[in-house]
């Protein structure tokens, strides 16, 4: 994911990785296979860094979210 988004952005984004803190899952799934299969949903993007391109670029854009 922080590749994708250093690669979308073009900004050195820092990590660290650090131990899970407690309570928090090992794994996390997601899946949307459900909405799909009931509601005949279809995403409109299915590649991350398109996700993460069309999300960067509006708030590049609305810098102050929806009260622009």
């Amino acid at each position: 994911m922080v590749e994708a988004e250093r690669k979308v952005t073009r900004h050195p984004i820092p990590l660290e990785i650090a131990d899970r803190r407690p309570g928090n899952p090992d794994t996390l799934v997601a899946s949307s296979d459900k909405a799909r299969q009931v509601l005949g949903w279809q995403p409109k993007f299915d590649n991350i860094e398109m996700i993460i391109e069309t999300a960067w670029k509006w708030h590049s854009t609305h810098p102050n979210g929806y009260a622009d």
